[in-house]
């Protein structure tokens, strides 16, 4: 029963032998300035740009995770999600979306830096940290937000899906639980970039632009599961509720909770 723990850790060894010896050959520089990164040290950031990145500390909002300065009074829904009728659980994310992390998501999305996906992807994974995160034994379905396949031509790869399949390998397992990406939704409709929008734009641009995945596979697997929905970013929440609408509504799942790795 112990063999396949002796093999996971052998791996994992192997893996940072073969990262170091990378190291040693092929220098990894900083993503956020170039600079040089040792061998034996930092893999993503420098230490200067590792200062730039801004977790998301309490208090936020309870629901949608909007972060506040001074006292927030536990429980209490804010300003942004207080009026919306929202599908989620309520939302997490990792990073303050300005600065280093901004500019780090903007060449990813739109400048077709795909590397950047696994730096964005390990920083998506502190989310974990949260405290209704952290415990628990529960599994989870790991569902990104679909992209239409017209803009998936554009920008050639899915940020949403990328960012869960890094996920999934910085979370692996964790305790009991264990994570599973599951493509759940499909995009039904062309829509206006939502950063193009102001909010109340934001709030009716995605209304019937998703739909369950045709596989009947996948649709009975979400039957009374617990979904993490993985975004790159959370403004008004407006993507997030609407891809939880259909997975609660029309998928049936139980529990959703939005994880993003920055949060605007």
């Amino acid at each position: 029963m112990a063999l396949p723990r002796t093999v996971s850790r052998l791996s994992r060894a192997a893996g940072t032998l073969l990262d170091g010896t990378l190291g040693l050959l092929y220098p990894r520089n900083c993503v956020g300035c170039e600079a040089v990164l040792d061998a034996a040290g930092r893999r993503w950031f420098c230490e200067g740009c590792e200062a730039k990145l801004h977790r998301i500390e309490p208090p936020t909002c309870s629901i949608c995770g909007q972060s506040y300065e001074g006292h927030l009074p536990q429980g209490v829904r804010c300003a942004n999600c207080s009026d919306l009728d929202l599908a989620f659980d309520f939302a997490v994310g990792a990073y303050r979306n300005e600065g280093l992390v901004r500019d780090l998501v903007h060449r990813f999305k739109y400048e077709r830096e795909h590397h950047l996906c696994a730096p964005l992807g390990r920083l998506l994974a502190d989310v974990m940290e949260e405290e209704r995160l952290a415990g628990g034994d529960e599994d989870w379905l790991v569902v990104p937000v679909p992209l239409h396949p017209r803009r998936l031509r554009e920008r050639q790869y899915n940020q949403a899906a990328e960012l869960s399949r890094v996920f999934l390998r910085a979370t692996g397992k964790s305790g009991r639980r264990r994570f599973r990406v599951v493509d759940a939704l499909r995009r039904t409709r062309y829509t206006r970039r939502q950063a193009s929008l102001d909010r109340a734009g934001r709030l009716t641009n995605l209304r019937g632009a998703f739909a369950l995945s045709r596989n009947p596979g996948i649709r009975s697997r979400l039957e009374d599961s617990a979904v993490l929905l993985v975004d790159d970013v959370l403004t008004t929440g407006a993507t997030a509720n609407e891809c939880a609408r259909i997975l609660r509504h029309e998928g049936g799942v139980a529990k959703i909770v939005v994880i993003t790795a920055v949060r605007g």
